[in-house]
């Protein structure tokens, strides 16, 4: 009996396994785009406050400049007029298809839709699949830009996306400590060797930048680019890092500190957010990486 029993967990797992394998991403993909652009609309419907309150996790996490718990800082606020509106023009998820994240340009009116635009810029979201089975954020951040870019079209889901479903890997708590061992690592290397070869060795040949001030910088020759247009010295300390339960996408936060090269140039300090993609050859690498500068004190 069981001997019988035995065989038949075992022949259950197998069974679960190879319909994990043979489950489509797509539709995990599709519906976090959907939920964001759910998002969007409800912005437009009920305003930004109601829409973040209904669409945060109860650990979620957004930026005022620093980040801090989001329910616990929108619910004693009113809330305020504007209309902000926003699209997703890139989107990744996790193999498990339980985390991932979107980003894409925002713009900002005083009022409604037949007010001038006054404010654009890009957001990134990141998202955790709940208990029910619905998408909510954990982490909202931005930059902002002088201007509205080009038209970028919105997201599809690419033709020959195929990934297939994997089934989680239960306890991720040792890959939560590794992926932040691997970001102190970054910081490390940024340090020691210069900004360009860091991110040379630790980014994805498709990395995306954001930084105040510049559109989305998409490419590891376009960042590097950037990057050594501005030389200095910097570094970071993790908060944060969480893992997907199949191991395979995860993000870090902390604060970061900049100072270019030069007796007299001033030190800049802010906050950062960065996603982290598992290669095929098992590494980590940065595929989006966002700064956010914390304002200067005013001079006296």
């Amino acid at each position: 009996m069981k001997k019988s029993l035995t065989l038949l967990v075992l022949l259950f797992s197998i069974v679960i396994n190879g319909f994990a394998q043979k489950q489509s991403l797509a539709p995990d993909l599709q519906s976090l785009v959907d939920r964001e652009r759910e998002f969007a609309r409800t912005a437009n419907e009920k305003g930004v406050r109601d829409s973040f309150l209904a669409f945060i996790a109860d650990d979620g996490i957004i930026y005022r400049p620093g980040p801090v718990s989001g329910k616990e800082w929108l619910t004693p606020r009113p809330a305020r007029p504007g209309l902000l509106t926003w699209q997703p023009v890139f989107a990744e998820i996790s193999n498990a298809g339980d985390l991932g994240f979107t980003t894409g340009p925002w713009e900002f009116r005083q009022n409604g839709p037949d007010d001038p635009r006054i404010a654009f810029g890009e957001f990134s979201t990141i998202w955790r699949k709940q208990s029910d089975g619905n998408w909510k954020f954990v982490i909202d951040i931005g930059i902002s830009y002088e201007k509205a870019n080009a038209p970028i079209a919105r997201w599809q889901l690419p033709a020959d996306f195929n990934r297939r479903k994997e089934l989680p890997k239960g306890d991720v708590s040792g890959l939560k400590t590794k992926l932040s061992e691997e970001d102190n690592r970054f910081s490390t290397v940024a340090v020691m060797k210069g900004v360009v070869k860091a991110y040379d060795q630790f980014g994805a040949e498709g990395i995306r930048l954001l930084r105040n001030g510049a559109y989305p910088i998409v490419g590891m020759k376009a960042a590097a680019a950037v990057l050594a247009a501005r030389p200095g010295h910097l570094s970071w300390q993790p908060v944060k890092a969480d893992v997907a339960s199949s191991g395979d996408l995860g993000y870090t936060y902390g604060n970061y500190e900049f100072k270019g090269n030069g007796t007299n140039a001033e030190a800049e300090n802010g906050y950062y957010m960065r996603v982290w993609q598992k290669q095929s050859n098992g590494k980590w690498k940065v595929v989006l990486d966002v700064f956010n500068e914390l304002p200067k004190p005013a001079a006296n």
